[in-house]
């Protein structure tokens, strides 16, 4: 049986008098890709924050990686989580160039200062970013990139450290329809791959859903709605109860559709 990589029980949040999860109990194991869905202010960047060690439940218990939160030290537990979001890239140095944050992923860190890396380590994020359709970017700032490529190029910061753990809040936000699926391919053919890290992508849309990802985490108002297989997941009872509206799925050729029933 594969290893649990993350398993919350009964977990809330609670931030200035707002409750932002409530009692969620989920488990991961090792291997799987899951997708967080949900509508604005479910919780699901919240539930990723938890995931990433960036952020202590109120309440309840969380294991990421076997480490217990609150009985590990997170900055030596974060270099295993691979971690890209739209937070994260606020904070990029002006005018850090591509390969020097691909770099810093190694420590899970922003900004190049002192730390030494070798050959391998450049090679290794050169690499990650040729996967990525990147490899003309190395030399530019990042902060000249389109919304496109910054989101290529934070995904190859999350994986340089070689993560057990990957984590994407949103990768396809913001981005036009070309470039969403440029990105929702090359994140397929990630899921598709037995060495990647298990995976946990967040998104709004069933669309940005890539194939190949297996297991689907239905939020709203911080509660669960549904869990498990993905198929079992996205149906039109459970994503009508999670957004509100009456909404009909479909599936094809591994992506999926949902559209309002009238």
């Amino acid at each position: 049986m594969a290893g649990e990589v993350l398993q919350l029980r009964g977990v809330g949040v609670k931030r200035e008098g707002a409750t932002l999860l409530r009692d969620v109990t989920w488990t991961v194991n090792e291997g799987e890709r899951w997708v967080i869905v949900g509508p604005n202010g479910a919780g699901k960047t919240t539930l990723l924050q938890v995931a990433a060690a960036m952020l202590h439940p109120s309440s309840g218990s969380v294991e990421i990686l076997e480490e217990e939160l609150g009985r590990t030290d997170v900055f030596e537990l974060r270099p295993r989580i691979g971690f890209a979001s739209s937070a994260v890239a606020e904070k990029v140095p002006a005018g850090e160039t591509v390969i020097d944050l691909v770099l810093t992923g190694s420590y899970a860190i922003l900004g190049r200062w002192q730390e030494e890396y070798d050959t391998t380590d450049v090679s290794r994020a050169v690499a990650l970013l040729e996967a990525l359709g990147c490899s003309d970017l190395i030399r530019r700032s990042f902060s000249t990139l389109s919304e496109g490529e910054r989101k290529r190029v934070q995904i190859a910061r999350a994986l340089m450290p070689d993560p057990e753990l990957l984590l994407l809040d949103e990768p396809a936000a913001g981005l036009d329809l070309g470039a969403r699926e440029d990105l929702v391919d090359r994140l397929g053919r990630l899921a598709a791959d037995p060495a990647a890290p298990t995976i946990v992508m967040v998104t709004h849309h069933v669309e940005e859903v890539p194939e190949g990802f297996t297991h689907a985490l239905l939020l709203r108002r911080g509660e669960l709605v549904a869990q498990g297989k993905v198929d079992e997941v996205f149906t039109t009872e459970h994503l009508t109860a999670a957004f509100g509206v009456p909404l009909g799925v479909d599936r094809q050729n591994g992506r999926w559709y949902a559209r309002t029933v009238r």
